[in-house]
């Protein structure tokens, strides 16, 4: 089968490792993949055998969605288009209407029900990665729909079981955007000075230089250190004592499903996502007051997030179910997959 998957980016994120395992996968079932995204650092570690397009689809503009259909359809011929976020939606729709090319798009998240999820209703098929994003999104689905969990792969590292008050190290994982959340739970430490702790923060993004900042007038510079985006977040997880997860929202938290692989403790927020994975209460996404006592109870020595591992998948199930899927949109199947 010849497979394209279309991302704005390659950079970094859950969307991106995603497709990179999704990548990984489909070669080893002997497919040809090409990558269709504006490129970046995440290339490096595609199977050579990955076919790159390098296009202008992150940006959000209609002569550019346009120029970048032309582009995959003077690039070849394949047997499905893979989208991954909206614009790249828009694109594999254009190129859809002219080739006739079955296509279809992950749905990673909860995106805002407007105009810019329109295409969604014109795929022949659509994924979602969790039952709260298919729940949110149901009004704009195609007739053939289906709940494809994002799997785990085994973890590169096992977490050391050391916990506070031995271990004091916190440790984020993730994009530096206000949706995630950062900003809270520093704001959540700043009482808890007269704790020995230290937070290592693993990702990039536009808010940045905003969380530097914040953390010098919070007066934690000497306890918070940023890395800036790190292809090795699995042995941090395995060297820390807990993994803070402050999101306000999320499709599919990829960061605490490795996180739980790996077998770290993980401090959470209550979002829908999380809850088929938890045995007991979460922290209340934004409530800084809530996660200043979450934290030092785990400072303390008492427990995290009441998560569990059992319930992830393989991402080899999530490639199987992906592949059994393209099959029945290139059959021209329209019932929905529940």
């Amino acid at each position: 089968m010849k497979i394209i998957h279309i991302v704005p980016g390659f950079e970094e994120g859950g969307v991106e490792r995603y497709v990179l395992e999704l990548c990984r996968e489909q070669i080893s079932s002997g497919h040809e993949v090409t990558l269709a995204s504006c490129g970046g650092r995440l290339e490096k570690f595609l199977p050579s055998s990955v076919r790159l397009i390098h296009i202008p689809v992150h940006r959000k503009n209609l002569f550019t969605g346009l120029y970048c259909a032309k582009r995959i359809i003077s690039s070849g011929k394949w047997d499905i288009l893979h989208a991954h976020s909206r614009v790249p939606a828009f694109v594999s729709w254009a190129v859809s209407s002219r080739t006739k090319t079955p296509w279809i798009m992950t749905a990673h998240a909860q995106y805002s029900l407007n105009l810019g999820i329109i295409p969604l209703k014109h795929a022949n098929g659509v994924i979602c990665v969790s039952e709260s994003v298919r729940r949110h999104l149901e009004s704009y689905l195609p007739p053939l729909n289906a709940t494809i969990p994002n799997g785990i792969t085994e973890p590169s590292a096992k977490w050391e079981g050391k916990y506070f008050p031995e271990n004091k190290k916190f440790l984020y994982v993730g994009r530096l955007t206000h949706l995630k959340g950062l900003d809270v739970a520093l704001k959540a430490l700043e009482p808890l000075k007269s704790y020995e702790w230290t937070l290592d923060v693993l990702g990039d993004g536009p808010q940045r230089s905003e969380l530097e900042a914040l953390v010098k007038d919070l007066g934690l510079s000497e306890r918070v250190k940023f890395y800036g985006f790190r292809d090795d977040a699995e042995n941090f997880m395995s060297r820390s004592a807990c993994l803070i997860f402050p999101s306000y929202q999320e499709g599919f938290p990829l960061t605490v499903n490795e996180a739980l692989a790996v077998g770290v403790p993980v401090l959470a927020s209550d979002i829908e996502a999380l809850r088929p994975l938890s045995s007991g209460e979460l922290i209340q996404p934004g409530d800084v007051p809530a996660w200043t006592e979450a934290i030092r109870r785990v400072i303390d020595g008492g427990k995290a997030s009441p998560l569990s591992a059992e319930k992830l998948t393989k991402f080899s199930e999530t490639a199987s179910k992906t592949e059994e899927f393209y099959g029945r949109v290139i059959s021209g199947e329209s019932a929905a997959l529940c």
